[in-house]
């Protein structure tokens, strides 16, 4: 696998943009611009676009931190997508995550306690405070798969 990979596909409802990354905190930033673009083609306001791109570095870190154990040449899969949730009045974009190393319990999936105070530890919250939709759950034959979804309409 290259270090990057970004493809486009036709999809229900436009273009879904698959990329393709090792899990090396350098590619961050890529992943983040990425989703800020995807974000702004497929309708969101600028505002919305940069708090999904932050609420998907978020999981980005979990997936390199926890589930590859800070391994930065393993794969993760972000799929991008506009998706019609309704009639043309409701759209959104899904994001889903994909990786490739160790299956946890998505019940366990949870944030630290907010009243201790240290750094790190929030992203889990921060996902689910700026996506409409948050789910975890195992991958089908190895690692786990997160699915976020943010209203666009």
């Amino acid at each position: 696998m290259n270090d990057v990979d970004i493809k486009e596909q036709g999809s229900s409802t436009g273009r879904e943009v698959e990329l393709r990354i090792c899990a090396d905190p350098a590619h961050l930033g890529i992943a983040r611009a990425a989703v800020r673009k995807a974000a702004e083609v497929f309708g969101l306001d600028e505002d919305k676009g940069e708090s999904v791109a932050l609420a998907v570095a978020e999981a980005l870190t979990n997936v390199i931190r926890h589930s590859y154990g800070g391994a930065c040449d393993k794969p993760i899969v972000v799929r991008l997508n506009k998706i019609d949730c309704g009639g043309e009045e409701r759209a959104a974009m899904e994001v889903v995550i994909r990786d490739f190393g160790r299956v946890v319990d998505p019940q366990s999936i949870k944030g630290r306690d907010l009243s201790e105070v240290r750094p790190g530890g929030v992203g889990v919250h921060i996902i689910h405070s700026v996506m409409d939709d948050v789910e975890f759950c195992a991958g089908d034959d190895c690692g786990m798969k997160l699915r976020m979804v943010k209203y666009i309409t």
